[in-house]
C-alpha cells in the first residue's frame, strides 16, 4: 500500500514594517573620518565621553553592559546603514565592539549638534527616538516573552533590517543571540531545533535560516 505525503508549501515573503527608521544624516558622511575595527576590538568603552557619533559601513557592531556577576547583557546589534553613538548624557552608558571586521564613520558629536543643516537636528534626535523605542521593545522582550517569542521576534527583526524578510545569514554567534536574548546558548539552540520542528524556519548550518512561515513567525511574537 503507498503512501502520499502532502508537505505545505513555504509562505510567500512578508515585507514586515520596518521596526526602526534610519533617516540619512548626509553631514556624517560629510564631516565623517574612515575608521577600521578587527574582530572583537573595542570602538568605545562604557563611561568614556561620548563624543563621537558612529554609522557602520561594514560589518556588525555589538553594544553591551557587563552585570556585576560578570555576565554580559547585549543591548543592540548594529548592521550596515545603522547609526550609533547616540547618548543622552555626555558619557557612554555602554561598551561598544567589532563582532566581525567593520568599517565606520565617525563624526564628532559637536560637529553634528552645531550644523548649519537645517534638518541635522531633526534627522538626529529621530534616530536617538528610534533608539529609544528599540531600547524598550528590548526591555519588553526580555521582561515578559517566551523563548520562543524571543527568538521568534529577534529571527523577525534582524531578517528585515538586513534586507531579505525570507532569509538570515546570521552575522553573530549564538552565544552573542544568546546574550542579547536573555537565554543560554542551550535554550537558543533548542529553540532554533523547534522553530524548525514546526515548519517555521529550516536550518542549513549554524548561520543560514530560511523563514519559512514568516507571516506566521512574525505573530509568535505579537
Amino acid at each position: 500500500m503507498s503512501m502520499s505525503h502532502t508537505f505545505a508549501a513555504p509562505e510567500p515573503r512578508v515585507m514586515f514594517p520596518r521596526t526602526v527608521a534610519r533617516p540619512s544624516v548626509e553631514i556624517i558622511r560629510m564631516v565623517g573620518a574612515t575608521v577600521k575595527k578587527s574582530r572583537d576590538q573595542e570602538i568605545f568603552g562604557e563611561g568614556e565621553p561620548a563624543d563621537r557619533v558612529f554609522q557602520v559601513l561594514k560589518g556588525v557592531v555589538r553594544c553591551f553592559k557587563l552585570l556585576s556577576d560578570g555576565r554580559r547583557q547585549i543591548c543592540d546589534f548594529y548592521v550596515p546603514g545603522d547609526i550609533f553613538g547616540l547618548e543622552p548624557g555626555l558619557d557612554r552608558r555602554a561598551t561598544a565592539e567589532a563582532v566581525s571586521d567593520v568599517v565606520l564613520l565617525a563624526a564628532p558629536r559637536a560637529t553634528l549638534m552645531e550644523s548649519s543643516d537645517p534638518d541635522a537636528a531633526r534627522r538626529l534626535w529621530a534616530l536617538a527616538m528610534a533608539d529609544l523605542r528599540r531600547s524598550q521593545d528590548h526591555t519588553l522582550t526580555l521582561g515578559r516573552r517566551s523563548a520562543t517569542e524571543r527568538v521568534a521576534s529577534f529571527l523577525v527583526d534582524l531578517a528585515e533590517r538586513l534586507g531579505d524578510t525570507g532569509h538570515v545569514e546570521l552575522p553573530i554567534s549564538r552565544q552573542d543571540m544568546a546574550d542579547y536574548l536573555g537565554l543560554t546558548i542551550e535554550t537558543v539552540s533548542r529553540t532554533l531545533t523547534q522553530l524548525q520542528a514546526s515548519g517555521h524556519i529550516a536550518l542549513s548550518g549554524r548561520r543560514s535560516i530560511d523563514l519559512r512561515r514568516p507571516a506566521a513567525l512574525a505573530e509568535l511574537c505579537a
